[in-house]
């Protein structure tokens, strides 16, 4: 399901959006797959952020563990 928005761009950005895509490109479908992929990028960052935060947290006990499982393995 789409939903009819209203955004304001500037005369620049608007001015470049036209000469990329045409006298019949689709501004909506160009702004959604590029909104899509910005989005999509700034999960993916706070997700690595989220990732580094537990991995900083716990970095010591996973030192250990690793330590433990090397340590059964014989390269100790």
């Amino acid at each position: 399901m789409k939903a009819k928005t209203s955004v304001t761009l500037s005369e620049d950005l608007l001015y470049r959006l036209d000469r990329m895509i045409g006298p019949r490109g689709n501004r909506s479908a160009i702004m959604e797959e590029a909104l899509s992929d910005y989005l999509t990028e700034r999960e993916r960052r706070q997700r690595d952020a989220r990732d580094r935060r537990i991995l900083e947290r716990d970095a010591a006990k996973l030192a250990r563990e690793a330590d433990d499982v090397s340590g059964y393995q014989g390269f100790e």
